[in-house]
């Protein structure tokens, strides 16, 4: 279906050569496969699908994000044929082939890069593009050597782990070095860029309040200060460069899927709404969720960016029970003035435009009425969800809108032990899993892990607190 024309006048059409050159880029910069093009034939149309390989997650991080990490991202663009850059703005799509059900993650994805390609759209053209690509040939030597090369991302982002994710995404470099080189130039490349304007070889670099702390590669590894280790975890650098806008050198759908590649290492930083940095009191979290901007919350819950908790109380019935029994826990507390936060932000069902709980007007009383006529996750469990919403309903009309927040504020990703895997000495089933490290947070940790090594440790803490620290 890929690249052939349908029907008898596909021959008359005329095709953009700038798109031509466009696809060539990405099939040179990564892999030929990384590209399809499908033409309808009778109509002007065009969808380029672009390949976004996100096989640099780990397992936990794509199971919690309920991606396929085996699976590219495919990025859909629909052209004009003989237009291209100088005709409509392209629709935009965003999917995995074989996970089409709760891919909620595509919706964020689609509307950031909706919202890229609007702001782009306004200043291109072919002609703007083919000027902007006879400048990149400008940067090599008639020998073919690089006279300069920009890394797409900070080594604050993870390394990509899968073979089919490109080393030195320039194909001039693939026929001048060795193996060995192209993993140890990639790091490099990847350590200096957007964190040092002068390239001297630093492996590490951190902007703590404006200040800029070099660790030279040559050091050895022990000779990082406890000052540095401290900030290569807390560091906000790759949240700070996602969002910058990669070249035009190489075309424009080359340029989006750079784009694509930087944002989706930090989605979980960011608002699904607004596409604003989160300021959360303790950090960025794995899951991505809506930020406290009474706006984004009345989209959030009235335009329906989030499921409902169907899906959840059908797979994770004890991991809702748990959620539910956390919340309670910190709302009964004598602290929970302190304690419970974030207070919920839920928009009344009966009036859509204002919050029926909202945390510049704390009413606990109300909250503990409402979390009373919560119903069992037994109860819950023995009849449709639909039923289960109605029962609800009826008991308390906030009862649902508030189980829906428990569900989708929390940030981070539980999951029930198998007996397999749980520790004996506990003495109980209820044993869970929980992870809460964002993917660039997560790969910092284990830079540091293999220069340092670990130390396995063990909190027990009050059953009031976690409500907190799932958010």
């Amino acid at each position: 279906m890929y690249g052939l024309l349908q029907g008898s006048c596909a021959a008359d059409l005329y095709r953009h050569p700038q798109l031509d050159a466009d696809i060539e880029a990405v099939k040179d910069i990564y892999t030929d496969s990384a590209v399809s093009v499908r033409e309808y034939g009778t109509i002007d149309d065009v969808d380029i699908d672009l390949h976004i390989n996100i096989g640099f997650l780990d397992e936990e991080v794509a199971t919690a994000w309920k991606v396929i990490r085996t699976e590219p991202i495919i990025l859909r663009l629909r052209f004009s044929l003989s237009q291209y850059l100088d005709g409509p703005e392209p629709s935009v799509e965003v999917f995995q082939p074989s996970n089409k059900e709760g891919f909620s993650l595509g919706l964020q994805l689609k509307k950031i890069l909706s919202t890229f390609t609007s702001q782009q759209w306004k200043h291109l053209s072919n002609e703007f593009l083919k000027a902007q690509q006879e400048k990149r040939h400008s940067w090599f030597k008639a020998g073919g050597t690089i006279k300069k090369f920009r890394a797409g991302l900070s080594i604050f982002s993870p390394i990509p782990k899968s073979p089919s994710f490109p080393l030195i995404q320039d194909t001039v470099l693939k026929g001048k070095l060795s193996v060995p080189e192209l993993r140890v130039t990639r790091l490099m490349n990847r350590s200096i860029s957007c964190t040092m304007k002068n390239p001297k070889g630093e492996l590490f670099s951190y902007p703590p309040n404006s200040q800029t702390v070099a660790v030279p590669a040559a050091r050895a590894p022990a000779q990082i200060t406890t000052r540095q280790l401290i900030e290569l975890f807390f560091s906000s650098q790759a949240g700070g460069h996602c969002k910058n806008i990669p070249t035009l050198e190489y075309g424009f759908l080359v340029q989006i899927m750079k784009y694509s590649e930087q944002r989706i290492p930090t989605l979980n930083e960011y608002c699904v709404v607004c596409d604003e940095q989160h300021v959360f009191q303790n950090g960025s979290m794995l899951k991505p969720a809506v930020c406290t901007r009474e706006l984004c919350v009345f989209s959030f819950y009235t335009l329906g960016v989030m499921s409902g908790a169907a899906e959840e109380v059908a797979t994770g019935a004890e991991v809702v029970d748990l959620l539910v029994a956390m919340c309670r826990a910190a709302l009964e507390s004598p602290r929970k003035s302190i304690i419970f936060e974030p207070y919920p932000s839920v928009v009344d069902p009966n009036d859509p435009k204002t919050l029926a709980f909202n945390p510049k007007k704390k009413n606990y009383e109300r909250l503990q009425k409402a979390l009373d006529s919560v119903m069992s996750i037994r109860e819950m469990t023995q009849g449709s969800y639909l039923e289960i919403k109605k029962q609800m309903d009826k008991l308390d009309p906030l009862a649902h809108p508030l189980l829906q927040w428990i569900i989708s504020s929390n940030r981070s990703h539980i999951v029930k032990l198998p007996l397999s895997r749980q520790l004996k000495f506990m003495h109980t089933s209820h044993q869970f899993l929980l992870l809460s490290s964002p993917p660039a947070k997560e790969a910092r940790f284990r830079t540091a892990k293999k220069l340092y090594g670990s130390t396995f440790a063990f909190q027990n803490g009050e059953r009031t607190a976690p409500h907190a620290h799932q958010r």
